[in-house]
């Protein structure tokens, strides 16, 4: 049937008619669901702990589940380098930074304990998530020998190295031991082992002090840097901890120094979990800050969100979605960058720069 038999207004004309309004009703209906599947927000978790301070943990099960309820298509994910000492100080096991004295030490069964748990993972399970080695010593020379050792008997299964300790207020302050920073020697080795083996290194190392509102510990994260420009960093929390907002607030030179570590180093990136939301990204009305919009912007490859939740995953998907406010002031491109593409693309440039060297 032509078209201009459609305008005679017969029987044919009028079940033709019937049919274009149900293609268009229907095309409608898929038009939507389209665009609504399109705008869905998703996210790759780029800082998730499988336990806690004690090592405890949900377990893989609860973990996968909180992903799908948040939208969580991949995470990395790692154990905790330290955990918890029940001394005779305490009647009741105390909580993680309780006390005043050493009670946390080095533990390095978290990694043994994540890779047996993979490893009974199906392949669908596994795919789902880029695996760290967190668990050694970021002050002991034998780090990358025992870091080594774990990549040749897990061998394909770690994607990267950290969460490393340095530099972290009260956490530094009761662990057992030197006092980590980025520029250890002993982690200097461990950066050159990750570099040769293609492994991007998730870094904590505050900015500033507890005592000071000045970038006092920037200087060792900057030599860290600069001294192994074959691998790849990301800053954890842009060097923010909840202690230091409670003392400091808001540092207002931390933006600008984020962007000029980012123009200096092109093998550096910033993850914006945990302390990082409020103050610097949100202010107290909840809205984007203009200035963070416009640094992400700048450099929309280089960030990337995480949740940083350690063994207890409820709240993944609150945690994710308090970043919308954000990403939706974000360039859509962007926000999809931020939210779920660097992440990812960071680990697959890694598995493509060809073979490992020892």
């Amino acid at each position: 049937m032509g078209w201009w038999q459609l305008k005679q207004g017969g029987t044919g004309a009028k079940r033709m008619s019937g049919i274009l309004m149900m293609a268009g009703c229907l095309a409608g209906v898929w038009s939507a669901d389209t665009r609504a599947a399109a705008s869905e927000p998703g996210y790759v978790d780029s800082h998730l702990h499988y336990v806690d301070f004690v090592q405890r943990s949900e377990g893989l099960e609860a973990l996968v589940e909180a992903m799908d309820r948040a939208g969580v298509a991949q995470a990395q994910l790692m154990g905790l380098a330290v955990t918890r000492k029940w001394s005779t100080q305490f009647q009741h096991p105390p909580r993680a930074l309780e006390g005043d004295t050493p009670a946390l030490y080095w533990y390095s069964a978290t990694d043994y304990r994540l890779a047996a748990e993979l490893s009974r993972a199906s392949p669908e399970v596994r795919e789902r998530f880029y695996p760290f080695i967190s668990g050694f010593n970021p002050t002991d020379r034998h780090a990358s020998e025992r870091i080594a050792r774990l990549l040749s008997l897990y061998p394909g299964l770690w994607r990267g190295i950290g969460e490393i300790l340095t530099r972290h207020d009260e956490l530094s302050r009761l662990t057992e031991g030197e006092t980590a920073r980025a520029d250890h020697p002993a982690l200097m080795a461990v950066y050159a082992l990750a570099g040769r083996r293609h492994l991007p290194v998730l870094l904590h190392s505050n900015v500033a002090p507890v005592d000071a509102a000045e970038p006092r510990y920037l200087p060792e994260l900057e030599r860290a840097i600069a001294a192994n420009p074959d691998t790849t960093f990301i800053w954890a929390h842009a060097g923010t901890s909840e202690v230091l907002n409670q003392r400091h607030g808001k540092l207002a030179w931390l933006n600008a120094t984020v962007a000029r570590l980012l123009e200096r180093y092109p093998n550096l990136y910033v993850d914006l979990s945990w302390s990082v939301l409020h103050p610097y990204l949100l202010d107290g009305r909840g809205e984007a800050r203009e200035t963070w919009v416009a640094l992400v912007e700048r450099y929309p490859t280089r960030f990337m969100l995480g949740s940083d939740l350690v063994g207890h995953f409820g709240p993944l998907g609150r945690v994710m979605d308090g970043f919308r406010p954000f990403l939706d002031e974000l360039d859509g491109s962007t926000s999809r960058a931020v939210a779920q593409d660097n992440f990812r693309r960071l680990m697959d440039q890694a598995s493509r720069r060809g073979p490992a060297t020892p």
